[in-house]
């Protein structure tokens, strides 16, 4: 009895031995396969084959998730590219698929706002720069970009309102101190032209009594 107990846990013990090789077994050849195709994504992007890049890239990172923030990486790689040859609409889609798998990186979100403000896309911009703020809140740069988009708009409160952000930040910021310099001076000429001093009329001298 003691040997066919002994006998059965032996074999137990052996087909779970096996199925943990097995399984680690694919898990390697998964992990090989997922770096080959990041080396080659990598080689891709290197030489700016971006199509290739972040579809190689695509793949690693469904195998092995480690491999996410270099497919980010070439997303933007391709946005940025796309951008330069002004297909804004195509960078842009770039730049939100880099978002959707690497949502905290500010530079995302500062290129995906640069490219819709060149399709006069202002408010999806403002809130572009308004994230990559929350991001890296000392970055005076965002606050300037929403100001200018706020007086583009002709949104003078709005615009000061950025500008005092920044120069909260950087009193010494040239662009800051200029914009709020052109704002103040807007805001007086918008100002009503107060009515003229009317002058007060002079008493007329007592007449004289006749003797």
């Amino acid at each position: 009895m003691k040997r066919s107990f002994v006998l059965v846990l032996v074999t137990a013990l052996a087909l779970c031995a096996s199925q943990v090789c097995q399984g680690q077994a694919r898990k390697n050849v998964k992990e090989n396969e997922a770096n080959r195709l990041a080396r080659e994504g990598s080689e891709a992007a290197k030489n700016q084959d971006w199509d290739k890049a972040v579809d190689l890239f695509r793949k690693a990172s469904a195998m092995d998730h480690k491999y996410a923030d270099e497919l980010a990486t070439v997303y933007q790689g391709r946005g940025y590219a796309a951008a330069k040859n002004q297909q804004y609409q195509e960078a842009i889609q770039d730049f939100t698929e880099a978002l959707k798998v690497k949502s905290n990186d500010p530079r995302v979100y500062e290129q995906r706002a640069a490219a819709e403000m060149k399709i006069y896309d202002y408010d999806k911009a403002l809130a572009d720069y308004a994230e990559a703020s929350k991001l890296k809140p000392n970055e005076v740069r965002y606050y300037n970009y929403r100001a200018y988009i706020y007086e583009t708009k002709e949104d003078a409160q709005n615009s000061m309102a950025e500008t005092e952000k920044a120069l909260k930040i950087d009193p010494n910021n040239q662009e800051a101190k200029e914009r709020k310099q052109r704002l103040e001076r807007k805001q007086a000429d918008k100002m009503p032209t107060p009515p003229p001093t009317t002058p007060t009329p002079k008493k007329s001298p007592p007449a004289k009594k006749k003797p």
